[in-house]
Formats: C-alpha cells, sequence, structure tokens
C-alpha cells in the first residue's frame, strides 16, 4: 500500500518530552514518572498505560468557581508513550525552574506530577474584573507543553525595555516579572474599548524575563461563541471580549 501518509512517521527520540510534530506530543512513560495532561487529550498510546482523574482539593475547586481558573486533569501512568494533541493547536515544551511560570490555563496542555500550580491574581490599576486577572502560577522543577493558536512571539523583557501585550493574546510569562493590568485610556472612560482601534486591556511587563503572544486573541476554539448584548461589545462579562469568546475574561 502506497499514500503520502506514510510521510508522516513518528519522530524516533530518546527524549521523554518530544513533538512529533507542530501539534501533537509525545511523553515516555518508564514506571515512576507520571505526567499530568488535560483530560481528553490523549489521541493514542503505546504500551501499559493507564489514565486516572486527578484529584482536586476542595479549596481547589473553590477557587476555580470564584476566578474561573484551574486545570481539569488526567494523570498518565504507567510504562509506554501517550500521545496527546488538543483541536490541533501548536504545541511547545518549556522547562519551569526556579523562577517559576505564570500561564492562562486554557492553554496548559500538559506538565510532570512533580510542578506545582496554584491560582494567583493579576494586578488591575483600576481593581476591577476584565480579561487576565486571574493566571496560573506552575513553580518546581519539570517540563510542561503549551499550545497556542499559530505560532508564537516570545518576547524578551529587560530593566530597561519592558513590554504591553493585549490581555488576549498573552499566553504565558516569567513568574518574576512584575505584571500590571491597564487600558491606555483615562478612568471615565476605562469601560470604553480605546476609541475605535478594537483594542482594551492589556498586560505591561518589567524587569527581567520573557513574554510569549499568539498571533490571535481567541482562546481554543471549544469556547468560541457569539456573544450577546451591550457587555459582551465591551470585553466584559461572561461574554468575553469583542462578544466572541465566553472564555476571555474572569469575572
Amino acid at each position: 500500500m502506497q499514500s503520502p501518509l506514510f510521510a508522516f512517521n513518528e519522530a524516533q527520540t530518546q527524549e521523554r518530552w518530544s513533538l512529533q510534530n507542530k501539534q501533537m506530543l509525545r511523553v515516555t512513560l518508564e514506571g515512576h514518572d507520571d505526567v499530568l495532561a488535560r483530560k481528553g487529550t490523549m489521541v493514542a498510546y503505546q504500551g501499559m498505560i493507564e489514565f486516572d482523574a486527578e484529584y482536586q482539593t476542595g479549596g481547589q475547586a473553590r477557587t476555580r468557581a470564584y476566578t474561573g481558573e484551574g486545570l481539569d486533569l488526567m494523570r498518565c501512568h504507567g510504562q509506554g508513550a501517550v500521545y496527546l494533541a488538543h483541536l490541533a493547536q501548536y504545541v511547545h515544551i518549556m522547562d519551569v525552574d526556579q523562577d517559576g511560570l505564570t500561564v492562562d490555563s486554557s492553554y496548559v496542555l500538559a506538565m510532570d506530577s512533580s510542578l506545582y500550580h496554584e491560582v494567583v491574581a493579576v494586578d488591575s490599576m483600576y481593581g476591577i474584573s476584565g480579561s487576565g486577572k486571574y493566571q496560573l502560577n506552575i513553580t518546581g522543577h519539570g517540563r510542561v507543553a503549551l499550545m497556542t493558536s499559530g505560532a508564537p512571539l516570545l518576547m524578551q523583557v529587560t530593566p530597561d525595555k519592558y513590554v504591553n501585550c493585549d490581555a488576549d493574546a498573552i499566553v504565558a510569562w516569567s513568574t518574576a516579572l512584575r505584571v500590571q493590568m491597564q487600558a491606555q485610556t483615562h478612568s471615565s472612560g476605562v469601560w470604553r474599548r480605546r476609541g475605535s482601534t478594537g483594542e482594551g486591556w492589556e498586560l505591561s511587563f518589567m524587569g527581567s524575563g520573557y513574554a510569549l503572544v499568539q498571533p490571535s486573541e481567541l482562546l481554543p476554539p471549544q469556547n468560541a461563541v457569539i456573544g450577546q448584548g451591550v457587555a459582551a461589545q465591551f470585553g466584559m462579562g461572561r461574554q468575553g471580549a469583542r462578544g466572541q469568546n465566553q472564555g476571555n475574561v474572569w469575572s
């Protein structure tokens, strides 16, 4: 049998974490090194792999109910290889070190079970709910796989060069960075998107580290819905930014 499909073979590697292509991750398990993956993202596996729902404490459940931020995870353990993907999103492997990683939980595909994660609040100069108000802080030593809609841009932040990012396009950043959520407008116009530009909330990063931005202002498409009402058109409330995405804001 012949077909162009045979060009898409497995990428042979000895690495525990490896990309089979831009949109699929393989993690090798050896019986003592579990991986936590987003529920429902297993597309294939080899060997003796078991999948269990990851226990969520009462505190984690209450935090998620209040902030809308959190992770639905499954624990993958055993011996073999598990293949993970989600809605054909681009997958990127990152090492988490002592500096930590702050990320929107909607962009997390998988992480080493040795890593610790908790919900943190992002400072707002106006003290109101908006896009990017709560994020996930990942600490420890290990690897995490992130997803983006398209090929991202990694922007370096230095003490003499700070970076501003659209709150709907930012994916992750170094935890050590100082972050402030703001809008380029005066306080009396804070509820309006910036004039007729279509721009709204942004995150300002200062210090030393990096910020990862994707070429999209929408979360993965499973959250994309058409919003209703005035609040949706101004990027507020449960309908999300620009009235297109229910998951883009936390209230």
